[in-house]
């Protein structure tokens, strides 16, 4: 498969501080790799500058062979993401959401678009409701939705089931994984949670300090570091101040 995302020795600072320390990964076509870390280990300021909400202090980013600083607003419609951090507009309905977002992104053919996205979601009771007034799992539908909007070629997942209950998250996850095969699609993602990265995600990358401490399969990893699961060898990173490779 074609590497749709090429990072290449990105770096960010503020001030002396360094929040990203050179780091380089590809993305293939229809791959999702983890990107896991303790907070403060650089996760979320590489998601901003993948996002070109973030200028690089340093390095490249090329999406689909294009370079995302100097082609923005021409990769910006090749990608979409979730953030807890970042709440759709809460006075507006649902479906308004969505038209907003889609015209937002110039989506041709958008009613047949949303339409796609309400069955595979199963917003169908939704659309009229206040998006404000929603659960927290029914929310984390709706910005799925809105993330695909575009039908995106990237991904960015930054935590997209934290605090959802078993079941909408086994949904999200199980959503996911077909729709990642259904359309080829480069996916990030970003999480805590190690049995949705061990499941979800081919590659993991292990953050920390803003550097990229260690790489592999969820399996390899768990190998290597002897544990018995992923947890435990995000801890020991997590904890261990000496870890590099």
């Amino acid at each position: 498969m074609t590497d749709l995302v090429k990072v290449t020795n990105l770096k960010k600072s503020y001030g002396s501080k360094e929040a990203v320390k050179g780091i380089s990964f590809n993305i293939k076509q229809n791959e999702i790799i983890g990107l896991l870390g303790p907070n403060g280990s650089g996760k979320t300021t590489t998601i901003g500058m993948m996002l070109g909400l973030l200028k690089p202090s340093y390095g490249e980013i090329l999406i689909d062979g294009v370079n995302i600083e100097k082609n923005r607003i021409e990769i910006l419609k090749k990608i979409n993401f979730i953030s807890p951090y970042i709440e759709l507009p809460k006075k507006l309905k649902v479906k308004q959401n969505l038209i907003v977002y889609g015209k937002l992104y110039s989506v041709k053919n958008l009613d047949q678009r949303i339409n796609y996205l309400v069955e595979k979601l199963r917003l169908e009771d939704l659309l009229d409701s206040v998006t404000g007034e929603l659960s927290s799992g029914q929310k984390n539908r709706v910005s799925l939705a809105k993330a695909l909007i575009n039908d995106p070629e990237v991904l960015l997942l930054d935590e997209p089931t934290a605090s959802l209950d078993p079941e909408i998250g086994d949904f999200v996850r199980t959503f996911l994984e077909n729709y990642k095969k259904e359309r080829k699609i480069s996916v990030l993602l970003a999480s805590h949670n190690m049995d949705e990265v061990k499941r979800l995600c081919g590659t993991v990358l292990m953050m920390k300090d803003g550097s990229i401490v260690n790489s592999g399969t969820p399996d390899h990893l768990i190998k290597k570091y002897g544990r018995k699961n992923l947890e435990e060898v995000f801890l020991e990173i997590a904890r261990n101040k000496n870890e590099f490779n």
